[in-house]
């Protein structure tokens, strides 16, 4: 299993990025807001999803954590295969797309290209309890503050915490400690 890719981007075409790593190009499908921002002759990091069929492999990237998360529960889903799941993660950026699943909101999903109302129905019922309402982190000065790119999240997300679980745990932490002791700490407040 190919966990990440980090490399320099060589080539961009479709919804695609080849990333050269050491010599070898990797060919991996992104979202449009990761294809937007991977520059050319620019370092990037991609947390991959490797998708092995019988007559094909193909990798398929995320610039966060949280997003192949995402991309994981979408493909659980009857009738949403890989390429269903990057067109709904194309439509905005992670949390966007958590919480339009996470409201129900089917409407939203049916924007995503291939997606019809009857699979966006299934996913926002299959999903929403999954998903949970994205959550802003209370800074200790008390300013609500953007969960977006928040690393110690993505690392309790990454370890089965759900966003919400994720997102109390971390309230009571400050946040100009470093991640992982912002994540010990997290850890230890929930055992």
């Amino acid at each position: 299993m190919i966990a990440h890719v980090y490399g320099v981007v060589v080539e961009k075409f479709g919804n695609a990025v080849i990333i050269d790593v050491n010599g070898v190009g990797y060919e991996v499908q992104v979202a449009a807001g990761d294809f937007e921002t991977a520059l050319l002759g620019e370092q990037v990091k991609l947390h991959t999803y490797h998708h092995i069929r019988e007559q094909s492999q193909e990798l398929f990237g995320f610039s966060s954590l949280t997003a192949k998360k995402l991309f994981e529960l979408l493909i659980t889903v009857q009738g949403v295969g890989p390429k269903a799941a990057l067109a709904i993660l194309s439509l905005g950026d992670s949390e966007q797309v958590r919480n339009a699943i996470a409201n129900s909101d089917s409407a939203y999903i049916t924007q995503a290209s291939g997606v019809g109302k009857r699979i966006a129905e299934r996913v926002a019922v299959d999903l929403s309890d999954k998903v949970g309402l994205a959550v802003q982190i209370t800074r200790s000065s008390g300013v609500a503050g953007q969960a977006v790119n928040d690393e110690a999240l993505e690392a309790l997300i990454a370890l089965g915490y759900n966003l919400a679980d994720a997102s109390r745990a971390l309230e009571v932490v400050a946040t100009d400690l470093p991640t992982a002791a912002r994540v010990t700490q997290a850890l230890r407040g929930n055992a």
